[in-house]
């Protein structure tokens, strides 16, 4: 009988059987004969049947209120139920330059979604190893070699260099990788786990067939949030990631004076343990952030 009865919950909702079938992926003649053996085994008509259209009994009225009522009551409680499992704290660790200017705005939209559920954002480089201990998910940049863990990709890194306009002035213009000798450089040195010092500049110099002499003059920085600082100051030419630029060549704040962007055959990923998933709060962050990924437009 309670097929029967959310078939007829269905059907009077719609007071039709043909909706109540679209909604619930069966054909018009299934809730018609599943309504026919309600009223049988019930005693008593449900609807009354009208050349184009339906109307419930005095009877079918009083069911269809306390089936509905039900029904409602239920939902609400299987909400409570898995608001209660989306609950407790999750720690979340994070390449510190992909949590800053790519997952931070758009924690607001998981905020929402998930709003019992307490996130400890831990901010820590690449460079440093991942252990499942100390994490439920982590954002890593890397080449997907994670031993003994399990991982999603979220998207490929590409760079090239930036810099502030006003770098230009009183230089040879910058229209040629050769004249970058007339600049100083920026570097990020903990760009990727096991890249050298200079590993950014050296990795897109050699992939457009660019000299290397020299390229270890300028500044070091230990986070590329504060090479991408220091490029919007004026104090040299940074190498950019194409996933973390938001506004600043749209804005003409930065400018990539050279054409050629490359891939860095790194890419960031979410790491977990195998079988962490399995717990749906784990499950829910993770699937949003692949979702938020596949959205964000890339400059």
């Amino acid at each position: 009988m309670h097929a029967g009865l959310h078939i007829f919950a269905c059907a009077a909702r719609h007071l039709s059987f043909t909706r109540a079938a679209g909604e619930l992926n069966v054909t018009t003649g299934a809730v018609s004969q599943q309504i026919r053996l309600l009223e049988e085994r019930l005693g008593f008509r449900l609807f009354h049947r009208h050349p184009r259209r339906l109307s419930l009994t005095a009877e079918g009225e009083r069911l269809a209120e306390a089936v509905l009522s039900a029904h409602g009551r239920i939902d609400q409680e299987l909400k409570r139920l898995s608001r209660g499992l989306m609950s407790g704290e999750l720690i979340l660790r994070c390449v510190p330059s992909f949590l800053t200017r790519w997952l931070m705005p758009r924690l607001p939209r998981l905020q929402a979604q998930l709003p019992a559920l307490d996130i400890y954002l831990h901010a820590e480089d690449s460079d440093r190893a991942l252990t499942e201990e100390n994490f439920d998910l982590a954002i890593d940049l890397g080449d997907d070699h994670y031993p003994g863990m399990a991982s999603t990709l979220l998207m490929e890194e590409v760079i090239f260099p930036v810099c502030a306009p006003a770098l230009f002035s009183h230089r040879p213009a910058l229209n040629h990788p050769d004249r970058l000798a007339h600049y100083p450089l920026l570097h990020d040195v903990t760009a990727w786990r096991g890249s050298s010092a200079h590993g950014e500049w050296h990795h897109y110099l050699d992939a457009i067939g660019a000299d290397t002499t020299g390229i270890q003059r300028g500044y070091s920085f230990n986070r590329h949030d504060l090479t991408m600082e220091a490029a919007r100051a004026g104090m040299g030419i940074a190498i950019a990631r194409q996933t973390l630029l938001r506004d600043e060549l749209s804005s003409g704040e930065l400018v990539a004076p050279l054409a050629q962007r490359v891939n860095t055959g790194r890419h960031y990923a979410i790491v977990h343990a195998f079988g962490a998933l399995d717990d749906p709060r784990i499950r829910a962050v993770h699937d949003w952030i692949c979702a938020e990924a596949r959205r964000a437009p890339l400059p």
